[in-house]
């Protein structure tokens, strides 16, 4: 995406520490930095990332580090359960350097603009939605305070009035992206057990609606994808050059466009890329031999986003699948030799303890490799938030509770502690020492980390109920040695 060059400008891009006491989901490589990174860099501009969550850096280390390099531009991502951090990186930035444009971007920012920049003077300019293309076009027109209004996408102060742009077009041709500038990032760090697992974006914008995602709000209602080249290109470079070990899709539904999956998958055979993958997408937008072709391709894991097992709670939050799709997806993809992993949410305005029940019975009975129970979370910019606030239940406005472990709102018919006890009961079931030999008897990757994930998870429950004796421990016991004997370190990787 080549724009005419100007003056270039010394840009830092920061990923905020977490804060004490915020709850820390397992870290993910910021991606969408590592484009704005490569875009950036690739039209003439000086480009830092001071990746403060890999790198365990607190916030008087980014103001010292940000001092360093005094740049021009600071811009910061956010997420809900990270925005008090953001706020407080932006905080930082203008204490280090008084002359630098503070920018912040990213999902919550995007909703929650005009009410950033009222309550946080250190924030300049908030960039909405995809940022690639006004991040750069903001860079080369920061030197002129007028052309800020010719700038599409952004919210910023003038005239102590706040001004937001018009939305900003959507890139239609997502080949025309550099590759995500990796070498900015401390690789090392993101390793699962021992692993290199890179993540890999080949598609953007939703066409389904769902109620408690903005996806479409972001990224648009039309899907717009990279073509099955591209996408294996970037592939073998994850390999080559940075020892991608395996892939993670982060595509919201990779399958939605069937011919591009089949051709990725035969590219992935053809090329002998020979690692293997994980993906999600919807239980509507697979079939046997879809996830058979996937399955030769390297694929491990797919993740299905089911969301309940009762139909109710499903028309609810606007899925437009049923409970038989849900089932005969799961079937498909453990026929198929597939690693199965589910989502659920759990509290969602409607749900009963009878509601809840059937789902819980559902996943018992289709029996998942793993399962993500979500508490329903009413993040700006979805119709759960705005539905919750038009019924006039108290929801929380602390972000960093907002990180789908928590109850945030009150649910009438089903109490916070009851979704508490009850997420707590299910885990402490499903992650039996029954489930443990289960995973290991699979010999594949994520089978191996999830027999680790339960075995810590049992392991905390026997230290936190002070339990030290009884069959269980012994099982654990023999257990642990056997984890250690077949997983630590993790086995290569055999070709496909």
């Amino acid at each position: 995406m080549p724009m005419a060059k100007r003056k270039s400008v010394e840009i830092a891009l920061v990923n905020p520490p977490i804060l004490e006491g915020v709850f820390r989901h397992q870290l993910y490589l910021p991606i969408g930095l590592a484009y704005l990174a490569a875009v950036l860099e690739g039209n003439g501009h000086e480009v830092t990332v001071i990746d403060c969550q890999a790198l365990e850096i607190d916030h008087w280390k980014l103001r010292a580090k940000l001092a360093s390099l005094e740049p021009g531009v600071v811009g910061i991502t956010s997420m809900a359960p990270t925005i008090r951090s953001a706020l407080l990186s932006a905080l930082v930035a203008k204490e280090a350097c008084p002359d630098a444009t503070v920018v912040l971007g990213g999902p919550h920012a995007t909703f929650m603009d005009e009410q950033i920049l009222n309550e946080e003077a250190a924030v300049d300019i908030v960039v909405r939605g995809e940022g690639e293309q006004t991040l750069l076009e903001l860079a080369q027109n920061l030197s002129d305070s007028k052309s800020l209004h010719t700038v599409n996408g952004i919210t910023f102060r003038s005239n102590k009035r706040t001004v937001r742009t018009p939305n900003r077009s959507f890139i239609q041709n997502l080949d025309e992206l550099p590759k995500p500038a990796y070498t900015h990032f401390p690789l090392e760090r993101y390793r699962l057990f021992g692993r290199a697992i890179l993540p890999v974006i080949t598609s953007r914008g939703c066409p389904f609606q769902c109620s408690f995602c903005v996806t479409s709000r972001i990224f648009g209602k039309k899907f717009r994808a990279r073509s099955p080249k591209n996408v294996v290109d970037e592939l073998e470079w994850l390999r080559d050059e940075h020892g991608a070990e395996a892939f993670s899709f982060y595509d919201d539904t990779l399958t939605f466009d069937k011919k591009r999956i089949y051709e990725i998958c035969d590219e992935i055979k053809n090329r002998k890329v020979g690692l293997p993958w994980d993906c999600q997408t919807r239980v509507d937008q697979v079939s046997i031999a879809l996830l058979a072709r996937m399955r030769e391709a390297g694929c491990q894991q797919i993740f299905f986003g089911v969301e309940s097992g009762c139909q109710e709670i499903l028309d609810a939050v606007n899925k437009r699948t049923s409970i038989e799709q849900n089932e005969k997806a799961i079937r498909w993809a453990k026929d198929a030799g597939l690693f199965v992993t589910l989502s659920v949410i759990i509290g969602y305005p409607g749900e009963t303890r009878n509601t809840l029940k059937q789902t819980l019975d559902f996943i018992r009975r289709v029996k998942p490799d793993d399962a993500y129970l979500c508490v329903a979370t009413p993040y700006p910019g979805t119709a759960l938030r705005t539905l919750i606030e038009n019924i006039g239940w108290k929801m929380s406005s602390d972000w960093s509770l907002y990180d789908t472990t928590t109850p945030v709102f009150e649910n009438p018919d089903l109490p916070s502690e009851d979704i508490r006890k009850i997420r707590r009961a299910f885990y402490d079931s499903f992650y039996s020492p029954l489930y443990v030999f289960r995973q290991l008897l699979k010999r594949n990757f994520y089978g191996r980390i999830m027999a680790r994930t339960a075995l810590n998870h049992l392991l905390w429950r026997i230290k936190s109920t002070g339990t030290s004796r009884g069959k269980i421990s012994e099982k654990l016991l023999n257990t642990k040695v056997k984890i250690r004997q077949k997983v630590v370190p993790p086995t290569p990787f055999k070709k496909t």
